[in-house]
């Protein structure tokens, strides 16, 4: 089959590679929620050989996944799994998780499954890193932004630009606290979180 290929995902790869050498320097295993074309776990798995990058993500997108891991014949990329976060999970603990361009594409009660399911599945030390866009106090950053916005709730109603207070509510219920907010190209953002034991 023919790869998928995602624009944005070269585009962006570098800056969010920067930001994960960086908070997943002591990581292990991570989680990658939503792996969509599987082109971001090559590009990190490469780049960072010390952890065990575990795609993720619906059923329809693992053949797509799987030939760009069989392309790349990484050691460090297991198969992918299935995750509809509304379903079942795969066994932890993983010691990171991340995700990129999600949030927005997910309904509401999406976003919460996910950050609900995420204690069970993670060590009491977790790191997670989102990447993507978001409002802060329920407004828009950018005119660019506002586009999307407009954009996706035209691709369906339950998609939406995310509001990053709800989402560090969201993590904070989960025992995550912001500890980065990186400004990235194209008006978005790489937050990333810190569990804590409880």
């Amino acid at each position: 089959m023919d790869k998928p290929h995602a624009a944005s995902c070269e585009r962006n790869r570098e800056p969010i590679l920067e930001v994960l050498r960086r908070r997943f320097a002591d990581r292990r295993r991570v989680l990658e929620i939503g792996s969509g074309t599987g082109q971001h776990a090559v590009h990190f798995a490469a780049a960072l050989t010390w952890l065990e990058w575990q795609c993720s993500d619906r059923a329809e997108n693992l053949p797509g996944i799987r030939a760009w891991l069989d392309e790349a014949a990484l050691p460090n990329t297991p198969p992918p799994l299935e995750l509809d976060v509304g379903g079942p999970w795969p066994r932890g603990p993983f010691d990171a998780a991340f995700s990129a361009n999600t949030l927005h594409i997910m309904a509401w009660h999406e976003v919460e499954a996910l950050f609900a399911q995420l204690p069970a599945i993670v060590s009491d030390d977790a790191r997670l890193a989102i990447y993507g866009s978001f409002n802060h106090g329920g407004r828009y950053t950018s005119d660019s932004n506002a586009a999307f916005d407009q954009w996706l709730k035209a691709r369906g109603a339950h998609m939406g630009i995310r509001d990053a207070e709800a989402v560090d509510a969201l993590a904070a219920a989960a025992g995550f606290a912001l500890i980065d907010d990186v400004a990235m190209p194209a008006n978005n953002r790489c937050r990333v979180w810190q569990r804590t034991p409880r």
